[in-house]
């Protein structure tokens, strides 16, 4: 959807349009749903943080001004539904057991990764970042947000969000050379 099309469907959604309404959930569910996946680690959480998300967002809509960038207003309210799900995980249970398996060592083995062992790495890579740093690196690397509107989403200065992107791209290279240099992937 280009930027007229989103400002048309935007003004028809806040005028009670259900139909421009389901346009917006069908364009923003896909990423939505990855970036959700990635912060959350587990599709059930995910799914309600991303429905949740449209919820309030239907709710808030009328509120929301005609000048602003619609993707970091979009993406703002998904972020601190998935930091308030993680810290009410954190309040109730830092980890689950299921069997010998601690909850999050089963949540990096979920069913939405790909079948690739490199693809696999990558996504443990992930999970094993702090909060902080997987939201600033998935906004920047993976939803391709500036730093400003990184700022919008979070409510972190740039400086702050720099360096967490710093640090969350550091920690995978180290994370993730050493495999390679060992050949454990294959082509």
């Amino acid at each position: 959807m280009n930027a007229a099309h989103l400002h048309l469907v935007l003004q028809q959604a806040r005028r009670g349009d259900r139909t421009a309404f389901a346009q917006l959930v069908e364009q923003y569910y896909p990423r939505a749903l990855r970036f959700a996946l990635q912060m959350l680690r587990s599709r059930e959480d995910a799914e309600e943080a991303v429905q949740d998300t449209f919820v309030r967002v239907h709710d808030h809509l009328a509120g929301f001004r005609e000048d602003a960038p619609f993707d970091p207003w979009f993406f703002r309210i998904l972020g601190n539904r998935c930091r308030t799900m993680l810290a009410k995980r954190k309040r109730h249970r830092d980890f689950i057991e299921y069997g010998d398996v601690p909850y999050d060592a089963a949540a990096s083995e979920r069913a939405d990764v790909p079948d690739d062992d490199f693809a696999r790495e990558v996504h443990r890579a992930l999970d094993a970042l702090p909060p902080e740093q997987r939201e600033a690196f998935l906004l920047r690397h993976v939803n391709e947000m500036d730093y400003e509107e990184m700022t919008i989403v979070t409510g972190a200065k740039g400086s702050t969000l720099r360096m967490r992107v710093k640090r969350a791209v550091d920690a995978l290279r180290d994370t993730l050379q050493a495999p390679l240099r060992a050949g454990v992937f294959h082509e």
